[in-house]
């Protein structure tokens, strides 16, 4: 019985594993295929031909490049500046007696509870007052701003559990508040930090709504909204979009694979210690 039970799950396991990786091999396979092959025998026929030339006209002619670079410029920063901050905020409302801690910390995480829909008008106006409407200065912004208070929520949670006896055999050692959080609290928290490092370089490099709502120019556009700039460049040619789609995930796919581990682990984090 038990034998039939787990070849059951493990058969389930393999057709859900093909459901979801049949269309990323489908946009692999097609981003491989020539123009004349898809037009002649459709998109969803067998492959009768095989070219890398797609990727070439989606890196150069379609403006990959420049878009993957001003995705790495919003992406690196943002993810730096949201977690060093996070983190420090973390550890103040964690680890000290501040009046009103906990209402502070709900009103970070209140913001991320309303619909970015609502919102769009109102950061776009922001962003031209301020001047750095157009700018990725803008879009660095408000990746920040409204993935700060989660970060420190998912922070706070963990910093909250880990023993005081800790920091007070540091204070006693002689070290300071802020020897404390670099030395002895931030390698605490490295599991931490990884995987919300993962889970939001994910979300910010694929980020579409933002992007589109502070930036217009296509020298500033990252890679998201430069897909349907390739959509419009190349209507008919699915090959190209194909493999400007393959590209475009290529960060993401190497910083989950780097850490795997980190980010299925940070679904639960905070929950358990």
């Amino acid at each position: 019985m038990n034998k039939l039970r787990t070849g059951a799950f493990h058969t389930s396991m393999i057709l859900l594993s093909l459901l979801w990786l049949g269309p990323v091999l489908w946009v692999v396979v097609m981003s491989t295929r020539s123009f004349d092959d898809i037009a002649a025998h459709g998109v969803g026929s067998l492959p009768q031909s095989f070219t890398l030339d797609t990727y070439r006209q989606a890196w150069t002619d379609g403006g990959e490049l420049r878009a993957l670079i001003n995705s790495m410029l919003v992406t690196v920063p943002s993810v730096a500046l949201s977690l060093c901050l996070a983190a420090m905020a973390a550890f103040a409302l964690s680890r000290f007696r501040i009046p009103g801690r906990r209402t502070v910390l709900l009103l970070m995480l209140a913001g991320n509870l309303l619909p970015p829909q609502i919102l769009l008008i109102p950061v776009a106006k922001f962003s031209e007052l301020t001047g750095l409407y157009d700018t990725l200065w803008a879009l660095i912004a408000v990746q920040v701003g409204f993935g700060l208070g989660f970060y420190t929520f998912v922070l706070h949670g963990f910093m909250r559990d880990l023993p005081g006896e800790i920091q007070e055999a540091a204070t006693i050692d002689g070290a300071g508040t802020a020897q404390i959080f670099t030395r002895v609290m931030l390698p605490l928290t490295r599991p931490a930090l990884a995987a919300l490092g993962a889970l939001s370089f994910t979300w910010i490099f694929n980020d579409l709504l933002w992007a589109i709502t502070v930036l217009r120019t296509d020298d500033n556009m990252p890679v998201t909204p430069a897909l349907l700039g390739l959509q419009g460049q190349f209507v008919s040619s699915w090959n190209v979009i194909a493999a400007g789609t393959v590209i475009a995930a290529v960060p993401t796919v190497a910083v989950f694979l780097r850490f795997q581990r980190h980010f299925v682990s940070g679904l639960a984090l905070g929950a358990v210690k």
